[in-house]
């Protein structure tokens, strides 16, 4: 199997629908043996059962703009597994207020919350697990399109989404060296809890499966294999990169058009259906 034998840290699991719980199911199924955190004691309740499914009893209190659980995280790793293979970085936050209306409104304190909680926390956490992460070991993170591109109502997450995949290229540099990979992967829109609060998310599945060359969306089952290759001795050539996996939605540089049954041209898309 292609991660037997392989140790590695699961932060940002929320729940069974989460793009984190589809990494974890795929890495689990080649082998790999993995630790998971929770943000608070209200999910708590919803991750340590799926440690438990994927046969872990190692789940960590750890909220990543908490210096003190940010400093202990390592030594709790080194106690239950020694050194670590891999990272994988699932954080993203930003108000629901900053998601709404035009990006131009966005208050300090909301960039800043998603800046720090989004971006900052890929650092701060790599620094931080850093003293048991192997070397060629391997440090992956989720972003999306609407960082590169214009998305309705992402606002300041598209923005903390390019810096994102700014940070995963000056990480690669600097880990380098300690032949340690950092690389992203851009998913299609997915139901998960971190969807929800962006407003028309459902006209956003329906606009990209119409349009993506695979006339489908992204599952968490599809994010989950490509993170596990990245995360692999597969990709061991591969750093520094953004691998998008969404039906190659991104590819796309206009709505697709088709011809109906008059001959009359026009969008290949029916929100109504």
């Amino acid at each position: 199997m292609l991660m037997n034998g392989k140790k590695g840290l699961i932060v940002g699991v929320a729940n069974s629908k989460s793009i984190a719980y589809g990494i974890a199911e795929a890495c689990h199924a080649q082998g790999a043996t993995m630790a998971f955190t929770y943000l608070n004691d209200a999910l708590k309740k919803r991750v340590e059962p799926i440690a438990q499914e994927f046969g872990s009893k190692f789940v960590y209190e750890l909220d990543v703009n908490n210096d003190e659980h940010l400093n202990s995280i390592a030594d709790k790793l080194r106690a239950d597994f020694g050194e670590i293979d891999f990272i994988v970085h699932a954080v993203a936050y930003a108000p629901k207020e900053a998601l709404e209306g035009e990006f131009i409104n966005t208050s300090k304190e909301a960039f800043d919350v998603a800046m720090g909680t989004s971006v900052y926390s890929l650092l701060s956490l790599t620094r931080a697990v850093l003293p048991v992460l192997k070397e060629g070991g391997s440090v992956l993170t989720l972003s999306y399109l609407g960082g590169p591109k214009f998305i309705p109502h992402y606002n300041v997450m598209g923005v903390a989404k390019a810096a994102l995949e700014s940070s995963v290229r000056y990480l690669a540099h600097d880990l380098g060296a300690k032949n340690i990979r950092v690389n992203a992967i851009s998913a299609g829109p997915i139901k998960t809890l971190a969807a929800s609060g962006i407003g028309d998310f459902r006209m956003m599945l329906k606009y990209n499966e119409v349009n993506a060359p695979l006339k489908r969306n992204v599952s968490t089952e599809d994010v989950g294999k490509s993170a596990m290759y990245l995360l692999s001795d597969l990709a061991s050539g591969v750093t520094g990169e953004v691998h998008y996996v969404d039906c190659g939605y991104n590819i796309m540089g206009m709505a697709d058009i088709t011809t109906n049954e008059n001959g009359e041209t026009i969008l290949a898309i029916d929100l109504d259906k």
